[in-house]
């Protein structure tokens, strides 16, 4: 009925059986961007906001998101992740997340980069809210995966 592999042939969702799968080295990174005033940037570049160490909280919160994916996202396998890293760049007017995960198994860790991405940026905007409740998040992506039977990818 359909070549989308989370759907069988009935078009019913199913979780995908990577049991005869080859295990591989895979890793994928991942980066999204939040805008913000110039004064919310420089509060949260300082540490001055009213909640403290903003990137802290947000590098352990896309950390932990990372490790839970298979559980917040349907049909997504609970995978044991050997690596997972958080790193920010500050930008004229916000702030760049880059997220990576990474794990010998098989299946990718694209969705945990990207739940890693995107929770680290959801934590920047709750930790900052007070200051400016108009902050935009955006450009949620994947940049890059490797390994696996479709092997390496990047972006363009």
């Amino acid at each position: 009925m359909t070549s989308l592999t989370h759907l069988d042939e009935h078009g019913a969702a199913r979780m995908v059986d990577v049991g005869g799968k080859a295990e591989t080295a895979r890793s994928a990174t991942a980066s999204g961007r939040i805008r913000m005033a110039p004064a919310t940037l420089a509060a949260v570049r300082d540490g001055s906001g009213p909640k403290g160490d903003v990137l802290a909280a947000a590098r352990i919160a896309g950390i932990m998101a990372a490790k839970k994916t298979g559980e917040l996202i349907p049909l997504c396998h609970p995978l044991a992740l050997d690596s997972v890293s958080v790193g920010f760049a500050f930008l004229d007017d916000g702030i760049e997340v880059i997220a990576r995960a990474s794990l010998t198994g098989r299946t990718g860790v694209e969705m945990e980069a990207l739940t890693a991405a995107s929770i680290a940026l959801l934590t920047i905007y709750d930790m900052a809210k007070a200051l400016e409740k108009g902050m935009v998040i955006s450009d949620i992506r994947l940049l890059e995966k490797t390994g696996g039977k479709s092997g390496h990818w990047r972006s363009e």
